[in-house]
């Protein structure tokens, strides 16, 4: 396990790593890419928070069309076609 301090607004933070996780904060701060074990961890941070986001977002997509489709098949409005069928036209569509 490693502790790490990091500073966020005056606080300082102690973090604990795996031995894993503390390899590879210290390959990132050789191989030059960030100055110091801060960095990683912030810019990781950062990369999960926008991970998250995109998550959210396309589950919110994915929840509006489920609700368009269910009020569709409510309506009498839905499809006979198989989903063989579907794929094709998805493809063209596509362009695949």
């Amino acid at each position: 396990m490693y502790h790490k301090h990091v500073t966020a607004k005056g606080e300082t933070m102690h973090i604990s790593l795996t031995q894993n996780l503390e390899t590879i904060v210290r390959d990132k701060v050789a191989s030059g890419l960030y100055n110091n074990a801060s960095e990683v961890v912030r810019e990781a941070l950062r990369i999960m928070l926008r991970q998250e986001e995109a998550e959210k977002a396309a589950y919110a997509e994915f929840r509006r069309q489920a609700l368009l489709g269910h009020e569709q098949a409510l309506n009498g409005e839905f499809s006979t076609k198989g989903l063989d069928e579907l794929d094709r036209e998805l493809e063209d569509e596509d362009g695949l």
